[in-house]
């Protein structure tokens, strides 16, 4: 009797027909998609407690520096791959923060459109103490043969009278109220871009800018800028992360190729976002305070030491001033640049 044979639809290894998982790669013989069957894979995959997710999840937490040592050590299989692990919970971080920055975006558009009716009233307080001035003056010049007031006193009574409600000196750098009559009359868009200062032969970089700025201008939707920049952070990761590990790469120039310092990276960043997460999820459950938040945020530093310590083999000593160094630069130049280059960008693409 000659065994049948059939081919799996996975990896297209030959078994015997009357098996029903593959030898080679564990796929089902005869399995139809459906929608049990997609949710069980998901699940199966990052949710069971013996999928990679949860194998690589509580090393992640509790022991630094262990997964980088594995997967450099050529331990891949058992554990999730370190960019998949980071993808995965930046993935559920960003999710449950863009419930967040949807209320900042209300709040903020709420709150700058308030101050912008206040630089408004402004504008027209100083117009107004402009005129009530110029009419004093008038008055006191008028009186001044009754009076017996000269010059230099009228004058020091106009200037050392306050007309004004408000004392702020608040300005957008142009004239509001002239860009406003403009828009009014539909006034052409270089006329309206000559009156917020542009250069009558502009730079290409001005004629990128002002665009958005009149934009602005009469959208006055900074909300939604915040907004468009905290959901383009994930691009900016991207970058961070590499610069990030060529910091480790100066600071451990004799200890292996570039790709470990990124795969030490990886998993680094992954524990950070997890962190993130769950500040976050406490947030929404209660109010924490500021004193713990603080208290964990160090503890993400001490984490970098060991896990520097353990992957790098060095003392401690050398981990905890590494680590600072590292910690300092990265967070005192490269983010911050990061970040301003983000938001420009953000700004001049929203």
């Amino acid at each position: 009797m000659s065994l049948e044979y059939k081919s799996c639809k996975n990896c297209d290894s030959n078994f015997r027909s009357s098996y029903k998982y593959c030898p080679e790669c564990g796929m089902k013989s005869k399995e139809e998609l459906t929608l049990g069957v997609l949710f069980y894979n998901t699940i199966n995959n990052y949710l069971l407690y013996d999928s990679k997710f949860f194998k690589s999840f509580i090393p992640l937490m509790v022991k630094p520096g262990f997964l980088a040592n594995k997967f450099i050590a050529g331990k891949r299989l058992s554990f999730l791959h370190p960019a998949q692990l980071y993808l995965f919970v930046t993935f559920i971080f960003f999710f449950m923060f863009s419930f967040v920055t949807n209320k900042q975006e209300l709040k903020l558009n709420q709150e700058f459109n308030k101050a912008t009716t206040e630089i408004k009233n402004e504008l027209e307080a100083q117009k107004s103490d402009s005129l009530n001035r110029i009419e004093l003056y008038n008055t006191l010049k008028k009186t001044q043969q009754f009076t017996g007031q000269n010059d230099k006193v009228i004058d020091s009574i106009v200037a050392n009278t306050d007309f004004s409600k408000s004392k702020n000196k608040i300005s957008f750098g142009y004239d509001v109220k002239k860009v406003d009559s403009l828009l009014e009359i539909n006034a052409p868009k270089n006329d309206i871009y000559l009156e917020m200062g542009m250069h009558e032969n502009p730079y290409w970089i001005e004629k990128i800018i002002y665009p958005q700025v009149l934009k602005f201008h009469q959208e006055q939707n900074i909300g939604t800028i915040w907004n468009s920049m905290i959901k383009a952070t994930p691009i900016a990761l991207f970058i961070l992360l590499p610069i990030f590990a060529l910091l480790l790469k100066i600071f451990y120039y004799n200890k292996g190729k570039y790709a470990y310092h990124l795969v030490f990276t990886f998993y680094f960043f992954s524990y950070l976002f997890v962190v993130f997460s769950i500040l976050l999820i406490a947030d929404f459950i209660t109010t924490v305070p500021g004193w713990i938040d603080l208290l964990i945020l160090l503890s993400t530093f001490i984490y970098l030491v060991i896990a520097l310590k353990k992957f790098y083999n060095q003392g401690w000593f050398l981990s905890y001033l590494k680590s600072a160094l590292i910690t300092f630069f990265f967070l005192i130049f490269v983010m911050p640049i990061a970040f301003v280059a983000l938001g420009f960008i953000t700004f001049l693409l929203y």
